[in-house]
């Protein structure tokens, strides 16, 4: 599997054969020539994996959610539960099919956000985290709404970060020759030697953690300098340049657990960390942004850790809906 991103072109074609073959009137002609497409070069077969594993989770969408999803017209329950799903499945390709098409694929060619975590080979909903043991026995642990491809082949073990955040735990590798273990963000590259660390995707840089051995920083731009990072330190890069930042310590890694650490951490930096944990949109009033918090914050219950801020601080909780919170300062209750 390569790592190398998918032209728009291909991406949107292969939306339009499969919304083809799902729309229920696909002839044996059609069929036939989305099997000669995909036989004609190795990136249209490429393509066509990565919409298939869309509709594979899709299936495990629950119909009613899907149906929801898609805001369509009521149907006539005597239809059938089967028919119902059949018909759910062919709308959401057809309706990617549509997106691609009709401008959606830059959106796919990038594999940004939803796309990025539904196509990705392991993945993670926003709340969520998980720990897979890969093929070489090395561990991985997938932070909220993070995504990654394993692609290891006979020269090395690549991890692609697609979106969010890993913590790896590197195992030996136990191939007759040796493999290096590197985690592939869009900046470049962090080879493990021998080690546990972390690695988070950002927009334009990619932030690493140290926490045991040794980790090699590779910007994209081959000319940039690498850098290494030894236990206990933190490091980033962009495309051109990688740099040592400061200390890390186990705590950064805390999530883990469930649970975030923060150290006189800015208010609003705090509630930028929860709310990746949390659907919705969640706001911090610019009058309380630079109150400094320290403490230890779960992630797997939000609103108790935003109720525990407002136990400690000077703020309030203000519930516009159920998904929509701001904290801001704290009233006054009249004394009239």
């Amino acid at each position: 599997m390569s790592a190398t991103p998918i032209a728009p072109a291909t991406l949107r074609r292969a939306a339009e054969w499969m919304a083809r073959l799902w729309s229920g009137d696909a002839s044996e002609a059609d069929t036939a020539a989305c099997a000669a497409w995909r036989a004609a070069h190795p990136e249209h077969e490429r393509a066509w994996a990565r919409l298939q594993r869309f509709e594979q989770r899709f299936d495990t969408i629950p119909r009613e959610v899907a149906r929801g999803a898609l805001s369509g017209a009521p149907r006539d329950r005597d239809r059938g539960r089967d028919r119902n799903q059949d018909q759910d499945r062919r709308r959401v390709l057809q309706v990617l099919g549509i997106v691609a098409s009709g401008g959606g694929a830059a959106l796919l060619a990038h594999e940004t956000g939803f796309w990025q975590r539904t196509t990705a080979d392991y993945s993670t909903a926003v709340g969520e985290t998980r720990a897979i043991v890969l093929a070489d026995g090395s561990r991985v642990v997938l932070d909220t709404a993070s995504a990654i491809d394993v692609l290891h082949g006979a020269s090395e073990r690549r991890i692609v970060l697609r979106a969010g955040a890993i913590l790896v735990e590197s195992a030996p590798d136990k191939a007759a020759s040796h493999r290096p273990l590197l985690v592939q963000t869009a900046q470049g590259t962090a080879t493990a030697l021998g080690t546990r660390f972390m690695v988070r995707s950002f927009e334009n840089v990619s932030e690493v953690a140290v926490f045991e051995g040794m980790v090699e920083l590779r910007p994209l731009h081959e000319a940039a300098a690498a850098v290494r990072l030894p236990a206990g330190m933190r490091g980033s890069y962009s495309r051109h340049a990688a740099q040592a930042n400061d200390k890390a310590d186990d705590s950064a890694a805390a999530w883990t657990q469930g649970s975030l650490v923060a150290e006189r951490m800015r208010l609003a930096d705090l509630l930028g960390e929860l709310a990746r944990y949390r659907h919705g949109v969640l706001r911090c009033d610019e009058r309380v942004a630079g109150l400094r918090v320290t403490g230890v914050y779960s992630l797997r219950d939000i609103d108790r850790s935003l109720a525990n801020l407002a136990l400690s601080l000077p703020v309030e909780l203000a519930y516009r809906t159920r998904f929509w919170v701001t904290v801001r300062p704290r009233r006054v209750a009249s004394t009239l």
